[in-house]
């Protein structure tokens, strides 16, 4: 039983659907859910506020964090769906298995999350292209310096408004010296440490003139693993190639997706390592390839110009691609306009 304590009034009134940054506004409640003496404790749902936590808490010193990114859509009928969240809560207990943390047990993860939607849906507007981003995470709580498993957690839920994450295509650099994750690491898990070690190289990647870089494997830097913020998929004659998951590269569920739609669609989808020179060869024969990010943020974010090994090469990018048709088609399951046969979209 969750613990539901209104806001007086909402913040709604003053936000700006035409013009926003991404993740700055929450919305009016936070959902919280502290674990001690080794048990979850009863959560809470309230309005928004700043968490008060010890500067000696151990998730601030060493590393103990680990989130998930979901969304919600208002479906063209009015109704309001939620993503995928049996996936996404497996993901998130892979991740806290991981890094040592408690598990999360489902009915709390998405009993949840529905609750918390259900208070929100009003940030869903009916005809504008917005949906509700939601972000789960954990953090050790234990207030205490030296490097030890946390015997405290916080469990929390917050929402946000969401638009387009990229509004135009995309140019990434292939990253060939910096590494985001090896084999047997955490690059699967959603841990915040993945994300602050990849600012660097992204961060000189940008001054280069590219938005974001594409990871190669640590070992022999020959192979292509994933983006930033999004796993890479690849179009070459009617073939859907992706790198295959390993213990370096996360699970996406919009890779999922796509990947069952493709299945769907008749293509043909590949799972396998993709080298840097297959790539170099396949445009130098002059082929059409499409190259797009996919992710729960960006879901399809077409690649215009791909940097291998100092050489820029440009995608297809045209209207007819074919990441248009999958984007198309997941975009039409999430908003209700063709039959979701794969029971993705929960209802609040």
């Amino acid at each position: 039983m969750i613990n539901i304590q209104k806001s007086k009034r909402s913040m709604k009134s003053n936000f700006n659907y035409d013009d926003f940054v991404f993740g700055v506004q929450p919305t009016d409640h936070i959902l919280l859910c502290n674990y001690k003496d080794g048990s979850w404790q009863s959560p809470s749902i309230m309005p928004y506020a700043d968490i008060k936590m010890s500067p000696m808490s151990l998730c601030l010193h060493y590393g103990q964090t680990v989130f998930e990114g979901m969304k919600a859509f208002r479906q063209d009928n009015g109704q309001v769906i939620i993503f995928r969240p049996d996936k996404h809560f497996r993901r998130f207990n892979a991740s806290l298995e991981r890094m040592c943390m408690p598990a999360v047990e489902q009915d709390l993860f998405i009993e949840g999350i529905k609750e918390l939607v259900r208070l929100e849906e009003h940030w869903l507007p009916e005809e504008q292209e917005i949906n509700l981003y939601i972000r789960p995470f954990m953090i050790a709580t234990e207030p205490r310096l030296g490097v030890k498993v946390s015997d405290e957690y916080l469990f929390c839920i917050v929402c946000t408004p969401m638009g387009l994450y990229y509004s135009e295509p995309v140019r990434l650099k292939v990253e060939t010296e910096f590494v985001r994750a090896a084999e047997g690491g955490v690059g699967y898990a959603k841990c915040g440490g993945n994300y602050g070690a990849a600012f660097y190289p992204a961060q000189q990647a940008k001054i280069q003139g590219y938005d974001q870089v594409i990871w190669t494997d640590a070992k022999t830097h020959e192979y292509i693993e994933e983006a930033g913020t999004m796993n890479i998929a690849i179009v070459i004659d009617d073939r859907l190639i992706t790198p295959k998951l390993s213990t370096s590269i996360l699970d996406g569920v919009t890779r999922s997706s796509i990947i069952q739609i493709a299945k769907d669609l008749g293509m043909i989808v590949e799972e396998r390592k993709v080298q840097l020179q297959e790539l170099i060869d396949e445009f130098q024969s002059g082929k059409k390839i499409e190259i797009f990010g996919v992710g729960t943020a960006a879901v399809i974010s077409p690649v215009k110009c791909i940097n291998i090994l100092g050489t820029e090469y440009y995608p297809y990018t045209a209207n007819d691609a074919t990441m248009f048709k999958l984007k198309k088609q997941l975009n039409d399951i999430r908003k209700g306009r063709s039959s979701d046969k794969y029971n993705w979209n929960w209802f609040i």
